[in-house]
């Protein structure tokens, strides 16, 4: 009997769309991740690795979606390769078995390398991006949801025996902002 195919897919955001990964491959089971690739845990990743079993077929559509860095990419690898079962990477066109083949892992690493330095120049770039963007004044990040005369108010206002928990939904903000905006940060 012939193992089942499993498909893990992964995209960074909630608002990325998952279609076409893996478009058209037949699969058994498919599992999902709207989440970040910086390390393996992940909830859809977690439930894949604990389904998949020997003769199963995992299918990925490309390297940087089931890791982004050396380190986590071959201990999947060799973990789901020792079980038995087999990964198959669609855009690469390269499947492991766990067959003891020095060219496969050579390859794997080659991919694994350029995925890990395709990720370092994103983040190289945002962190570019960023700074010229602070430099022509621009907000980065969330803008503040208390201005400075409100936070003044409110300093006023817990001298005289308000309280926080009152403060806070008569400006229309958690207690956590609240907190973090009389700590002046």
């Amino acid at each position: 009997m012939s193992g089942q195919h499993i498909a893990y897919i992964r995209v960074s955001s909630v608002d990325q769309n998952t279609d076409r990964q893996l478009a058209g491959v037949v699969v058994d089971e498919r599992f999902e991740d709207k989440a970040s690739g910086k390390d393996t845990n992940r909830p859809g990743l977690t439930e894949c690795l604990r389904h998949v079993r020997k003769g199963d077929t995992l299918h990925v559509h490309s390297i940087d979606r089931l890791a982004r860095n050396m380190t986590d990419l071959l201990k999947l690898i060799e973990d789901l390769t020792e079980r038995g079962v087999s990964v198959e990477f669609h855009k690469e066109r390269l499947t492991f078995t766990g067959e003891s083949d020095p060219f496969q892992r050579l390859q794997l690493q080659m991919m694994g390398a350029f995925a890990e330095f395709e990720r370092s120049m994103i983040k190289e770039r945002q962190k570019e991006g960023i700074a010229a963007a602070k430099a022509k004044g621009k907000q980065i990040g969330a803008k503040r949801k208390l201005s400075e005369e409100q936070v003044s108010e409110m300093r006023q206002r817990l001298a005289t025996g308000a309280t926080k928990k009152d403060l806070a939904r008569e400006y229309g903000v958690s207690r956590q902002t609240l907190y973090t905006a009389l700590q002046g940060v």
